[in-house]
């Protein structure tokens, strides 16, 4: 229940207009194009070309051309695949939807030294162990210190004075028994540092930054600067002059079915100019089929230009053109150049300035420390003036471009004041970027930060105009919460302690909520946190869900979650529930359980559970945190009570489907052969048997059978005459012969009936040729026992029907071969008559009625044989299951920083901000990288007469009047009259019409004098249960000129 699994819970929406991107997970289209004329002259070789070309490939000239390296060899000693260990599937799974194979490799090889183990530190090794390098060494001279744990999570109280390294060590090494995890405590020495591809500081003097940064940008060792000081963050890399990016933004290739290319079937491309594709399948100009990438120039959505075609022979038609990834090489200054000529990454465009103050706001902290051998002190005035003074100083004393026309003395004040905090949620953003950034070190998958990232949350600071901390009240305590009460004083730490807040879902993103809650101290008093979720824990949730041990597998994940927190913060209260949230368990989650709640934190991996929580939580008037991650992209969403839109204001698109008759008939992509696998494997050993069972077992399944649409009742029972009756196996025998005689059915007969129809040189209408641009025309297949794949089929369709019947299975290929030899095959002769629809109008007029189901189970070998039929190139397991299963990518590092954003929001909702403007939706993607953050949407206004009201307001109606009497109808029909001057027009609740204006006489007199609660459970034919406090009527009203107006719904009180 923990992160994004279906695509339509993406993600991760961003709750505001930003660029999205196709899903890193989102099948590749096959897309069909023509080359089209730009003249009057014959189709084919025309190309319209602006400015000079340059050569990109062996026989293609192109336009715009970027600088690439082809060479897949590192020029800057990355980590090559040295490491010949295989990939841990189980494990990995949802990881290597992001990275892929050949980078999780590369990552494999790599070993990371990580410097500086306070919350910072924990935090990027925590996402670096869990991603798979080759080892981790930690580094820290220090020893544990009160200030730590406000955000260090694997130090305890009884660990103060001890190394921080080395007792970190014994807990990060049990994420991830692949990588060797080791601690050290000495100084930082050149010699060192050459064991390590990737050197992360964090909690380091600038002048070892310099020295380290210098050795490494020399040595082709990759750096990264990581640092943060309240709610202020820092990050800095440095990849070496020749940094080899392989794959720049995370996004599949696009694949368009194919001088100009225009796709067909209104077909968007996708492309853009300066992209490289190569091109298969042309006929005519078959100089293109295999050539060497081309650099495009996109004319359209439909229409892009390639190189000069003059030269070539004719193009005839058809043809599929697929992006290719080119490597790209990124230059990177060191450290010490860029201070003075910096290049910064902006995460939030309303601070655009921000970035280059906070350049020097972060080196006067430097020297501050260096010349007092401390930190300013929390919110002293004069600490804050000495900071600006040095600020002056640094900045007066830069030379390029780093240096500022005016400092900012303000932010500069709030840096110093702030600069001793030590917060769970900064670590956890800044931590989370700063791990893709060594995997992008390891790995070459995914675009750097360039070179400098600042970021700043000072909205989490109260908003009221009289809001003045004092020294006294942010000073040190010796608690663990120390540095969290530098920046907010004691009085939030009383507010966090106090709170109740309730987090549906453990799994990964709940798991870091619950992490974030221990370490802020949330209900560490009277408070208490209630997490429910009914899953297990799995073996590939350990990757991301990183309070779960191998240990754990099967154990339930809200209560191992919950004991997991305790371990790191004793004071905090939790309670593990595993039950799913919905009408179901509203007799345990009711109107007692959310009244007494401050909040709602959302962990959730489906979108009908998120607005069943959001609606919830307007009803409630409740704050709700939503948040959602997809590969390496995230979002957060703030829905706060009056102020905001909530969850469901906005929806998200729809999810583009396959076209049923391309399913059936049509297929020109991978993806649609392993849908048909999945349909096929639902309808053969799914739904009959369902449907068997419950005929045997259900006494109503008859009834409820002919109350189905259309010809659904024949097809239901005839199938299960099917599966009882005329194909019921009695053997192993019976199902090896069922299974060869069903391949021959859907691999050969099917085909040939096909083209029985659609001959191979089938004209349209127009005189087109009918198997053209998507249309691929297929071959029926020949069964052979020598045939891998035929023998797979066989073998795994068998066993499956065996399983349902409860009959022996056997794996015995020889067998299997012996018992193929004597099945007589029925002959099989196409027929005349057979209608094929060829597209879905067509079906649809029909009256077909086909449902997709989404099952994770798939058939690779059904899929495989499908593209065979169609010359469709074939997908290996891996890819089978990640389009088959719709499995959603995910990795720690992303999950880590869409946590510390959320938890950034908790801190302002306790405080109780009351401006918009404090409050951030926040979307990012990790690969590209892209940050955009911006104000909730405001809760849409409505009026009736001169009030205004939003989705977060209700008529509030007592049902029990001041004699202990219930209302009766009557009584609230006038009510709304004379209190409200309105008429309703019609009263109703849930789906039960209780009143109408133009409702029958007599039916009418009957319920104007009946109780309310009376009518309804009349009308519903429900009883009301115990639990139920309250009803929720909707009304249409006239206004008082008779015309309709829209009006909130009512909460009507009943107990």
């Amino acid at each position: 229940m923990g992160d994004c699994r279906g695509v339509a819970a993406v993600l991760a929406r961003p709750p505001f207009p930003v660029p999205l991107y196709p899903s890193s997970s989102a099948p590749v289209p096959q897309l069909p194009f023509w080359f089209c004329s730009m003249s009057s002259s014959p189709l084919s070789k025309k190309r319209r070309v602006s400015g000079s070309e340059t050569k990109t490939g062996s026989h293609c000239s192109s336009s715009n051309s970027v600088r690439t390296e082809l060479s897949h060899t590192p020029a800057n000693g990355m980590a090559k695949n040295g490491n010949d260990a295989e990939i841990d599937e189980g494990l990995y799974s949802r990881q290597l939807y992001v990275l892929g194979h050949d980078a999780m490799k590369r990552m494999q090889s790599s070993n990371v030294l990580i410097s500086g183990l306070r919350g910072l530190g924990v935090e990027i090794a925590k996402n670096v162990i869990l991603g798979g390098v080759k080892s981790v060494t930690l580094h820290d001279q220090g020893v544990a210190e009160w200030n730590d744990l406000s955000s260090q999570f694997y130090l305890r109280e009884e660990d103060l004075g001890k190394n921080r390294a080395e007792v970190s060590q014994l807990r990060l090494a049990e994420l991830n028994s692949y990588v060797p995890v080791t601690s050290f405590t000495g100084a930082l020495t050149n010699e060192s540092l050459t064991k390590f591809q990737v050197v992360v500081l964090t909690n380091s003097s600038l002048d070892e930054q310099m020295r380290v940064g210098d050795f490494c940008h020399s040595n082709g060792i990759k750096l990264i600067v990581a640092d943060t000081r309240g709610l202020f963050g820092q990050l800095f890399c440095d990849f070496g002059e020749e940094m080899t990016v392989f794959d720049i933004n995370g996004e599949q290739p696009l694949s368009d079915s194919a001088g100009v290319v225009t796709c067909l079937d209104e077909a968007r491309h996708g492309f853009e100019s300066g992209d490289f594709v190569t091109f298969t399948e042309v006929q005519g100009m078959t100089e293109l089929n295999g050539c060497d990438p081309i650099e495009i120039k996109t004319l359209g959505p439909y229409t892009f230009s390639i190189c000069n075609t003059s030269s070539f022979s004719d193009y005839v038609r058809g043809g599929i053109v697929t992006q290719v990834k080119m490597p790209k090489t990124v230059a990177f200054k060191s450290l010490s150049s860029s201070m003075a000529e910096p290049e910064f990454m902006v995460t939030d465009f309303a601070k655009f300035d921000r970035p280059g103050q906070l350049h020097v706001g972060f080196q006067a902290l430097h020297a501050f420390e260096k010349k007092h051998s401390r930190l300013p002190k929390p919110w002293s005035q004069s600490d804050a003036d000495e900071l600006v003074t040095l600020a002056e100083e640094v900045n007066a004393a830069q030379s390029g471009s780093a240096k500022q026309e005016q400092l900012d003395q303000a932010i500069i004040k709030k840096l110093s004041c702030l600069a001793a905090g030590d917060l769970a949620p900064i670590n956890a953003f800044i931590g989370g970027l700063a791990a893709q950034e060594v995997m992008k070190a390891c790995t070459g998958k995914f675009m750097p930060i360039m070179q400098w990232l600042y970021f700043d949350a000072l909205e989490c600071l109260s908003d009221a105009e009289d809001a003045i901390l004092t020294e006294e009240e942010c000073a040190p305590r010796n608690c663990r919460y120390d540095g969290q009460i530098a920046v907010f004083g004691s009085k939030l730490q009383e507010l966090l302690a106090k709170q109740r807040y309730f987090l549906v879902g453990a799994g990964a993103i709940g798991c870091e909520l619950l992490k974030n809650f221990a370490m802020m101290g949330l209900a560490s008093g009277e408070g208490e946190v209630i997490v429910t979720d009914m899953d297990t824990i799995e073996k590939s949730n350990l990757n991301r869900q990183f309070l779960f041990r191998p240990w754990d597998v099967t154990k339930m994940k809200s209560e191992t979650a919950a004991a997991a927190v305790k371990q790191m913060n004793p004071s905090i209260r939790i309670t593990g529930h595993q039950n799913r949230v919905g009408p179901d368990t509203e007799k345990i989650y009711d109107d007692d359980f959310f009244e007494s709640l401050d909040g709602v934190t959302n962990a959730l991996d489906n979108v009908d559970a998120r607005m069943y929580m959001d609606r919830r939580c307007v009803y409630y008037c409740k704050p709700l945190l939503e948040s959602g991650t997809l590969g390496t992209k995230g979002n957060v969403q703030v829905v706060i009570p009056f102020l905001t839109e909530s969850y469901s204001s906005s929806q998200d698109p729809p999810e583009k489907s396959i076209p049923i008759c391309t399913l059936k008939n049509f297929p020109n992509a991978i993806e649609h052969t392993l849908q048909w696998a999945r349909d096929e494997f639902e309808g053969l050993f799914k739904q009959p048997a369902e449907n068997a069972l419950q005929y045997m077992t259900d006494p109503k399944f008859m009834e409820r059978t002919l109350k189905l649409p259309g010809a659904q009742p024949l097809e239901v029972l005839e199938a299960v005459y099917k599966s009882l009756v005329t194909d019921y196996p009695h053997s192993w025998e019976d199902c090896v012969v069922w299974a060869r005689n069903h391949w021959q059915c859907q691999y050969n007969n099917n085909i040939r009936q096909l083209l029985h129809n659609f001959p191979p040189d089938q004209l349209t209408s127009s005189g087109a040729p009918f198997w053209s641009g998507p249309k691929r025309c297929p071959h029926p297949l020949e069964f052979s026992t020598n045939n891998d794949l035929h023998m797979d089929y066989i073998m795994a369709a068998a066993n499956l029907l065996a399983q349902s019947y409860g009959l022996p299975c056997s794996t015995e290929r020889s067998d299997l071969t012996k018992l193929l030899q004597d099945v007589k095959v029925p002959e099989f002769t196409p027929k005349s008559g057979v209608k094929i629809h060829v597209s879905d109008q067509e079906l649809q007029s029909a009256n077909a009625s086909i449902a997709f189901r989404n099952y994770e189970l798939q058939l690779k070998s059904a899929s495989n044989l499908r593209a065979e039929n169609y010359d469709i190139p074939p997908a290996d397991r891996h890819k089978s299951k990640l389009i088959a299963g719709k499995i959603i990518p995910a990795i720690a590092t992303t999950t880590a920083a869409v946590v510390g954003l959320v938890c950034l929001e908790l801190l302002k909702i306790v405080q109780g901000h009351k401006k918009l403007k404090s409050y951030k939706n926040g979307f990012m993607n990790l690969a590209l990288p892209f940050f955009a953050f911006s104000e909730p949407i405001a809760a849409p206004k409505h009026k009736y007469y001169e009030i205004d009201w939003t989705l977060w307001d209700r008529f509030e109606v007592k049902g029990i009047q001041p004699n202990g009497e219930e209302m009766t109808l009557r009584q609230f029909l006038d009510y709304f009259k004379n209190e409200h001057k309105l008429e309703i027009t019609m009263l109703s609740q849930g789906v039960s019409m209780l009143y109408s204006f133009f409702m029958p006489a007599a039916k009418l007199k009957e319920r104007l004098d009946l109780p309310m609660t009376e009518i309804v459970t009349k009308v519903s034919k429900k009883k009301l249960g115990k639990h139920v406090k309250a009803l929720v009527f909707e009304l249409c009203c006239n206004d008082e000129t008779e015309e309709d107006v829209e009006v909130p719904y009512v909460r009507y009180t009943i107990r």
